[in-house]
């Protein structure tokens, strides 16, 4: 395997750790509740959506210490912000120290949308850019599927301390992850930027590309570090148009409606008639699609290219969210349902899923590019909060406007996704196979 294959990998498991916190909660939902007898406000707003604010933060803050203290480092700090959360949450012996550590683990998740995909991008080469950055969304969706199997697994482990080691679980990956970074290079982009170490730089561009054409590389670079002050800013008029592109690309992945459909995918099934029992069943069946057309969006991603993939996922978005948003209206066949939101799953995970973190992380230049990621993770990361904290009102209250038929908010996002169709059409670049430098020529002002 090649070390720059090595060295993504082990960044990507970032999002294996990312995956799995976000959706271990799950198995400590009703124990932590019943244990110290939370009111339904305190649950929702402390235990549930803690992480989430945590993961706002990051995303948000994530560009500071990569561009200040490295890519590097900020992988490191990341991973022992999930140990800590893991080890805390499982030991808390209260709520509110417990909603603290969870909210850690929020943080960690955030930076990590921020540091990986950037360092990932800033290591690969412009052929193998789009696969090596996808793997993150890859160990996202694998960790996720992880974090079900052992909530499953540990089911009964310990009576009621089963929780505890649901959480405390994550500290084994986490320590891994801990170690293997301490084996990554920094980004050689970094150290020319920041420390204007080109010896440094030479020795892990030469191991990415033949010898011949590491100087050429390290003059690309420089020349492109040259074009701008080292006291640039992110929002002036020169970035207007990555910072469009960010916006918009994070924008439509969360009205696509994905994250509404993976965390009430049960509740929305039992809407659609299916039993309690099935619908849990099926929400693993999600999962499993979702793990395997995020595989071969990774392997397309720099055959076909970004906006190709992006063309097929918002298709398949409009059609399979038409569908069930008739389903709904309609009352059909809970099975056709079922089969509908399968193919929306499939969808993103072509799509959306393959292309945000890559794209993200391509547009930017150099000089920017770890606050430039910021923005477009906050961004995903805001939108994923309000649409997660709105979706009870419209579905699960007792007034909700669309609790006993909720074929509007499909339709809605089916709408949603004719516009992303649009803006793949007429605002998105392809950015397949250019390198990081070439980009910087052909989007800015």
């Amino acid at each position: 395997m090649k070390a720059v294959q090595k060295w993504s990998i082990t960044v990507a498991l970032a999002g294996f750790l990312f995956g799995f916190d976000t959706v271990v909660i799950s198995g400590a939902n009703l124990p932590v509740r019943e244990l110290w007898n939370l009111s339904p406000w305190f649950h929702g707003l402390f235990i549930m959506s803690m992480a989430l604010w945590g993961t706002v933060l990051g995303s948000l803050t994530g560009g500071i210490p990569c561009d200040r203290f490295g890519r590097k480092k900020t992988l490191f700090w990341i991973g022992v912000l999930y140990l800590v959360s893991a080890v805390g949450s499982a030991l808390s012996p209260d709520p509110y120290l417990f909603s603290f550590f969870r909210f850690i683990g929020g943080v960690g998740v955030g930076a990590s949308s921020v540091a990986a995909p950037t360092y990932i991008s800033e290591i690969s080469t412009a052929s193998n850019r789009g696969k090596l950055v996808a793997l993150y969304q890859f160990n996202i969706v694998f960790g996720i599927l992880i974090a079900f199997f052992s909530n499953y697994l540990l089911e009964g482990f310990q009576g009621a301390n089963d929780w505890r080691w649901m959480l405390g679980v994550e500290g084994i990956p986490a320590v891994l992850y801990v170690l293997l970074v301490l084996g990554v290079p920094e980004s050689p982009r970094w150290l020319l930027h920041k420390k204007k170490d080109e010896k440094s730089a030479f020795e892990i561009l030469n191991r990415v590309y033949p010898k011949a054409e590491v100087q050429q590389k390290i003059d690309a670079i420089k020349t492109e570090l040259a074009k701008t002050s080292d006291e640039v800013t992110l929002f002036t008029k020169r970035y207007k148009k990555p910072l469009i592109l960010a916006f918009l690309i994070a924008f439509f992945n969360q009205l696509s409606g994905i994250n509404f459909i993976l965390y009430y995918a049960p509740e929305i099934l039992v809407k659609a008639g299916l039993a309690t029992e099935d619908s849990l069943f099926n929400s693993i069946s999600i999962g499993f699609v979702n793990l395997i057309f995020t595989f071969v969006g990774v392997g397309l991603i720099d055959k076909l290219g970004r906006r190709t993939l992006m063309y097929i996922g918002s298709l398949g978005y409009i059609i399979s969210l038409s569908t069930v948003a008739w389903c709904f209206y309609a009352s059909a066949s809970p099975t056709l349902l079922l089969a509908f939101i399968l193919v929306f799953i499939a969808s993103h995970a072509i799509g959306q899923g393959a292309v945000i973190w890559v794209f993200i992380s391509e547009i930017f230049p150099n000089k920017v590019r770890a606050y430039g990621q910021s923005w477009g993770t906050g961004t995903h990361w805001v939108f994923a909060a309000l649409i997660t904290l709105l979706t009870p009102v419209f579905l699960d209250s007792d007034d909700g406007i669309f609790k006993d038929n909720p074929w509007p908010i499909f339709a809605f996002f089916a709408f949603m996704m004719v516009l992303q169709l649009l803006f793949t059409k007429f605002m998105m670049p392809e950015t397949k196979g250019i390198s990081l430098e070439e980009l910087e020529e052909k989007l800015l002002d």
